[in-house]
């Protein structure tokens, strides 16, 4: 009885949570859609469109938190999953699972706080609307994630009993002063938190648990790392984020892929080398779209490797070439980082977006360029160019490939905002991927919306988090100690620039790009100012950097993403992209001391 009874409570909470995800998901597209649809006939908009969207985009994140917690999709530094009920104790995951139990409920306890400090001093986001009412959403969340690893934890009792027994045990030492705010506290706190990592617990549990030590050890509430998770996530920019990603998804379970693989091969499968072309211009454009390189190695890898082993190309040349493009897209818009980047360091996102299109190019033509170099290496035969096949292969993606097109005027013409931009291209998205082309219905959608949501709450639950932690080291005055360190030990811009070069690389390999730039970036701004780089020039150094970091032996994200997807084991893996690694290399530190590459379109 007692089973049935949890199952059926766990059914209704997942429908309930997916019929939530897919309304908010639905509004945060159609206000703004309809708010340029009401700009342009010269009627009024809609009161606090834009706020209502920013707070819809906060609903989002943590509503996709939960369903990534529930399908054990967040963003962790392993592959193996931890959030999956066990018969047998084992220490490192054990001590994973009530870490990530903990900070959960720590994070809601804090979020709770926040909301009655709202509720005590209401203010309104929208006419009728308090804010407390958005923020709800941040304890009903934090508290969701912790039942789902509290469900997803042991089948034995004890060890079940034992997650929430340690938490108590641990709280009740701390009420009595067992614990004293000291350095020895603090790193055995962060010690637990590491180990905790490398069994698998999330990378938001290490980096809101790190935050939450530190902001302890100050004596300030745990309330401050919640209240700038909402400061990030209702960022008038960051709405972008989920609405460009539902975009890609859309074209990547439609029939995009394959179109756009047609069209490539007709106009560029002539060429020597070819196809790989094909394939750097084919991930660049979905990674642009999704904001995720793993993304694009997950979605197509499994296509493109087979085409290009197929034409000829050894299977290591075909693995590395899949690997190293999936990064390639970061750098132009509506590129994701590229928008956090911009939020978090106040620079206009459309001067990155400006700025990022001939670096990107370049990037893109070294890597072409090497691939073109081995096809004619590797002899590989090519076929004569056939213009009936090109202009039927252009005729039949014409929908797809006005997509780039008709953001970059969006973007960089003034008719409509960024946020416009990506509503109005998710809806055209929609329009032609199930009405024009039929290659999805309206009952793939859900699935579609639901899978995308996840992603976004994986993404934006760890800048939430890790705007907590860059609260405090900017509290602590961490930057400006790091400025004078650094003044007193460098004296050269170049100099500077060649350390700013490793230790991205350094980052790039460790932290996911999103959380490398909101943790990074406030500490490295200043001195960037204090050597006189463009903030502009240095987002797209930052960018270029920490997409190279996830190529980076020997624990670069999209190594282990590729080691995953393709089945080969890591030394395999480093041997295929050694050579492209070198030619990104190369092509990072021309954009790193050549400014002008990244300068030269601006105003």
């Amino acid at each position: 009885m007692n089973l049935n009874f949890r199952q059926h409570f766990a059914e209704r909470l997942q429908w309930g949570e997916d019929t939530l995800a897919l309304l908010v998901f639905f509004a945060m597209t159609a206000i703004p859609f309809f708010e340029t649809l009401l700009r342009f006939i010269g009627l009024p908009g809609l009161p606090s469109a834009a706020v209502i969207v920013q707070h819809l985009t906060l609903w989002i994140g943590f509503l996709g938190a939960v369903l990534a917690t529930r399908q054990n999709k967040l963003l962790s530094l392993t592959f193996n999953p931890i959030f999956v009920i066990e018969e047998d104790f084992h220490f490192g995951r054990w001590l994973a699972k009530i870490v990530s139990f903990m900070t959960a409920v720590a994070l809601a306890w804090g979020s709770w706080k926040l909301v009655q400090i709202e509720y005590a001093y209401p203010r309104d986001l929208a006419p009728g609307l308090p804010i407390w009412f958005a923020q709800i959403v941040m304890p009903v969340g934090f508290t969701l994630i912790a039942i789902q690893i509290y469900n997803a934890s042991y089948r034995n009792r004890l060890l079940r009993a034992t997650m929430i027994m340690v938490p108590i045990a641990l709280l009740a030492l701390a009420n009595t002063g067992y614990f004293q705010e000291n350095l020895f506290t603090i790193l055995f706190g962060l010690s637990v938190l590491l180990v905790s990592l490398m069994f698998g617990a999330p990378i938001f549990v290490g980096l809101g648990g790190a935050a939450a030590i530190l902001f302890w050890n100050n004596f300030v509430p745990i309330s401050a790392i919640p209240a700038e998770t909402y400061r990030i996530v209702v960022s008038p920019t960051l709405p972008t984020i989920p609405l460009f990603t539902l975009s890609g998804y859309i074209l990547a379970e439609g029939g995009a892929s394959r179109r756009m693989l047609r069209l490539f091969r007709a106009w560029f499968g002539w060429l020597p080398g070819g196809t790989p072309v094909i394939v750097v211009i084919l991930c660049g454009f979905f990674t642009a779209l999704t904001g995720g390189s793993g993304v694009t190695i997950l979605a197509l890898g499994g296509i493109l490797v087979p085409m290009l082993i197929k034409e000829g190309y050894s299977r290591i040349f075909a693995i590395g070439l899949v690997t190293v493009a999936g990064s390639l897209g970061l750098l132009f818009p509506p590129s994701l980082p590229a928008i956090i980047f911009g939020v978090t360091a106040g620079v206009s996102v459309k001067s990155i977006f400006i700025a990022g299109l001939l670096p990107g190019i370049l990037l893109v033509v070294a890597v072409a360029a090497w691939a073109i170099h081995q096809g004619k290496v590797q002899q590989i035969r090519f076929t004569a160019f056939d213009r009936r096949e090109a202009l039927k292969s252009i005729w039949e993606a014409k929908w797809e490939a006005l997509i780039p097109a008709a953001i970059l005027v969006g973007i960089f013409g003034g008719f409509t905002t960024l946020v416009e931009t990506a509503a109005i291209t998710a809806i055209y998205v929609l329009i032609i991927e199930v009405f024009v082309y039929r290659d999805l219905t309206l009952h793939d959608l859900p699935k579609i919306v639901i899978d995308c949501a996840t992603l976004i709450g994986g993404v934006l639950i760890i800048l939430g988090v890790a705007m907590g932690l860059t609260s405090y080291l900017v509290d602590a005055q961490i930057p400006m100690l790091l400025l004078e360190w650094v003044q007193s030990m460098v004296s050269s811009k170049y100099v500077f620039l060649i350390m700013l070069n490793i230790f991205l690389l350094l980052v790039g390999c460790m932290m996911d790009i999103f959380s490398a730039i909101i943790v990074v970036v406030p500490l490295i701004a200043p001195l960037g100012t204090y050597f006189g780089i463009d903030p502009v020039h240095l987002g797209i150094i930052f960018i270029a950097n920490l997409e190279l970091g996830f190529l980076t032996p020997p624990v670069g994200m999209n190594l282990f993403l590729s080691a995953y997807r393709f089945d080969e084991p890591m030394p395999i893996i480093y041997k295929a992209t050694l050579p492209f690694f070198l030619i990104r290399l190369l092509m990072v530190l021309a954009i790193t001391y050549l400014p002008f590459i990244s300068l030269a379109l601006l105003p």
